[in-house]
């Protein structure tokens, strides 16, 4: 193999495992991330409000934050600590983005980071589930 094949089989790798760890931890942090926009629109929801039929909605819409919340903190959190499992997820993402930095340069990890943004908005878009 040449020169330009190796290094397209390190991007490929570099690429997929980046892909695989960022999926893994952005499972647990878009819990947190949504919660914030969750609890955005639940406040504007109670605000705007006026008719006493809606209330069962937004009671069942508060249910799904509170119940998403403790999903959250039981993946990211034993007890008041870090789990060890998220922490470590963390040090892999930052240590594959170094690993692509080293082998590919600044750019790549930039195109890589873009294409996996681009991917998850395609798989939103592309979903027939609410």
């Amino acid at each position: 193999m040449d020169k330009k094949e190796i290094k397209a089989l390190k991007k490929r790798y570099l690429t997929w495992f980046y892909k695989t760890a960022r999926e893994t931890l952005d499972k647990i942090e878009r819990k947190f991330t949504q919660l914030e926009i969750d609890k955005l629109i639940l406040k504007e929801l109670k605000a705007k409000s006026k008719d006493k039929k809606n209330d069962k909605f937004i009671a069942e819409f508060e249910a799904y934050i509170l119940n998403k919340e403790m999903d959250g903190m039981e993946l990211k959190f034993e007890g008041k600590q870090l789990k060890p499992e998220y922490v470590f997820l963390e040090l892999k993402v930052k240590a594959i983005e170094k690993a692509i930095v080293k082998e590919l340069g600044i750019k790549a990890l930039d195109e890589i980071r873009t294409l996996y943004e681009k991917e998850m908005t395609r798989r939103i878009l592309a979903s027939t589930e609410h």
